[in-house]
């Protein structure tokens, strides 16, 4: 898998870093949590033959400037608006994992009519909109405390959560850099409170826009309830469970994940 150059513009006084590659209809692509756009690197290369993919680091990830440390989900929404509008993106596919699924639904909530579909990989409506409120406190908790520590200290086990134990551990050991390279607690610590208080359950019913949801069949960050509960809210979704997978199926089966993208996508033309 190859990276390419990595472009900067300024959206709301923020100065955000996207990487642009192929040719076609526009998608959209947003991160998880404690990493930047090069988690979609085997999406750069394996989707660009039919797609112009577009895939940012959010603010306060990898090489875009911090946000105030005020920012909640509906900024980072705002921003990533401004992006595509500034691209000039003329309704795009756009896609989310984990935290940036979040963050697509939060583009919806603000504006309905940009997206032309959504691919949903891993995907909360929030974590206050998806999971208990004690596993929301816990998870708040223990990474407000993690991020304060040097990144060798606590990726490792968090990493743990993102595979599977059949990962390779070349896949591990790359996927561990890119995060610890991407992250610092200025930069997560507003990602992690916008994450914990978004509650975008309201939002699921009302989407219009064709919509993939695909989930790891052995994810253990977003669980299949979580995926089901998904599935009957948004109207006409279609649910997906990758064979083998865990919650970072495009890094660990990045084929099968390409190939479930690509047959939705091309499905819509």
């Amino acid at each position: 898998m190859t990276l390419g150059p990595v472009e900067r513009v300024d959206v709301e006084g923020l100065t955000i870093a996207f990487e642009r590659r192929g040719w076609g209809p526009p998608l959209v692509l947003a991160h998880g949590g404690m990493i930047d756009h090069r988690e979609w690197a085997a999406q750069l290369d394996g989707l660009s033959d039919a797609f112009t993919v577009v895939a940012w680091d959010a603010p306060g990830c990898g090489a875009s400037s911090d946000p105030p440390g005020s920012f909640r989900m509906p900024d980072y929404g705002r921003v990533l608006i401004g992006l595509i509008e500034r691209l000039a993106l003329d309704r795009p596919h756009l896609g989310g994992l984990s935290w940036g699924s979040t963050l697509a639904l939060e583009v919806v909530r603000q504006r309905p009519d940009l997206p032309r579909s959504l691919v949903l990989t891993g995907a909360y409506a929030g974590w206050a909109g998806s999971l208990p409120p004690d596993e929301v406190e816990a998870r708040l908790s223990g990474f407000l405390g993690d991020i304060e520590r040097p990144p060798q200290a606590w990726m490792p086990a968090f990493l743990e959560t993102l595979l599977t134990d059949d990962a390779p551990e070349a896949m591990r050991a790359s996927l561990l850099a890119t995060m610890a390279d991407a992250s610092r607690p200025t930069g997560l610590r507003p990602m992690l409170l916008a994450m914990a208080e978004a509650d975008l359950r309201g939002v699921l019913p009302t989407i219009g826009v064709p919509t993939l949801l695909l989930y790891g069949e052995r994810d253990v960050r977003s669980s299949p309830e979580v995926a089901e509960e998904m599935q009957r809210s948004i109207p006409g979704s279609r649910l997906v469970l990758l064979s083998g997978a865990g919650h970072q199926s495009n890094v660990e089966f990045p084929v099968l994940f390409n190939d479930a993208v690509r047959s939705f996508l091309i499905g819509l033309t």
